[in-house]
């Protein structure tokens, strides 16, 4: 089972964490495909890839997320809402 819920629409992924998904379920993981993520609502989250120290994410921004590049969501205050495009 995933830690979010998740819908697509127009070929954009729309993914809702909510605030009481268990901390283990974060987990580091890879993706197969490039992906440009816009957050919607940040929620007091942070994101972080290997070998450096957690962002905490704002509403608006986006990031861009190389395939194979290890990364996760550290849970923050209230849901963390994003839009995912994979390229």
């Amino acid at each position: 089972m995933q830690p979010y819920q998740q819908t697509i629409n127009n070929g954009k992924i729309l993914r809702t964490f909510n605030v009481d998904v268990d901390n283990d379920e974060l987990k580091w993981h890879q993706d197969l495909k490039d992906r440009k993520v816009t957050i919607l609502e940040a929620g007091g989250w942070s994101f972080q890839t290997d070998d450096n120290l957690p962002n905490k994410l704002q509403n608006a921004e986006q990031i861009f997320i190389p395939k194979f590049v290890w990364h996760r969501v550290i849970k923050g205050q209230s849901a963390l809402i994003v839009e995912i495009e994979e390229m």
